[in-house]
């Protein structure tokens, strides 16, 4: 990947802006619309943004970074199958470049294609076989698959990455948890804890483990802490469909959260 640039989406997602274009030096006027619309990607002002990519493009209508990163945009904006069309273009004018099927499968997996999404990623994979993102989107979308056991392999080979994000090691744990081994799951996400203390997905895991465990004094003082920093734990639908946890810890917290109300 070449000058990246990530943006996060609900936080599970990565997708990748890129900073400049791929194929050709922008002339002074074009390239500072393009790092305007760069800047304005980047800070969240989403529909500014899509204007002047679009401006942008016009001009500029093989720019492969500039179609991937307005695609990207479109995808923030609701508008999955606009994303998949840029990134596909992107894709065409410069196939040498993973960061659109990376992109591309993010948008493929709002849609919830998980088959063509998982295309995208073991093209990545083939290409980079620790391409982080990578590992950790196919790992998700395996498990919308219901095929934990290969989550699971996914999650751990991106979470053992010296660049390892804590969602990847968190994702592994839960993982674990669905397939039974309480006792690894657990050991995985107190080491998570002791490092990033202040992780919500980490303390409201251990919330559901301690109490299937039946160790409900600690669940509640972990929950306090995992409730403080984000709320949304509290929604099983977000839990499942956004955060993408497995089913087993979510229906325990579910359970936990209805014996706390």
């Amino acid at each position: 990947m070449i000058f990246i640039k990530v943006f996060k989406i609900l936080f599970l997602f990565s997708v990748v802006f890129t900073s400049v274009p791929f194929a050709t030096q922008a002339e002074v006027a074009p390239k500072i619309l393009f790092e305007k619309a760069l800047a304005e990607s980047q800070d969240g002002n989403f529909i500014q943004a899509e204007k002047d990519w679009s401006v942008y493009l016009k001009d500029n209508p093989n720019d492969a970074a500039a179609l991937s990163n307005r695609g990207n945009i479109r995808l923030a904006l609701g508008d999955p199958r606009g994303a998949i069309k840029d990134q596909t273009k992107a894709i065409e004018i410069s196939p040498e470049d993973l960061d659109p099927y990376i992109n591309r499968g993010i948008a493929r997996e709002a849609l919830q294609l998980w088959e063509e999404a998982s295309d995208d990623y073991n093209y990545v994979l083939k290409k980079n076989p620790k391409d982080i993102s990578a590992l950790y989107n196919l790992g998700n979308v395996m498990g919308s698959m219901d095929n934990w056991i290969e989550a699971k392999r996914l999650f751990s080979q991106a979470a053992s990455s010296n660049n390892a994000i804590a969602m990847a090691r968190s994702s592994e744990a839960l993982a674990i948890y669905q397939l039974g081994d309480l006792d690894l799951a657990e050991k995985k996400i107190r080491v998570l804890i002791l490092k990033y203390p202040l992780f919500a997905d980490a303390r409201a895991a251990l919330s559901a483990l301690l109490w299937h465990k039946g160790f409900i004094g600690e669940a509640e003082s972990n929950w306090a802490a995992a409730a403080g920093l984000d709320i949304r734990y509290r929604e099983k639908d977000w839990l499942l469909n956004i955060r993408r946890w497995p089913p087993n810890p979510t229906n325990d917290l579910v359970s936990f959260l209805s014996l706390e109300g």
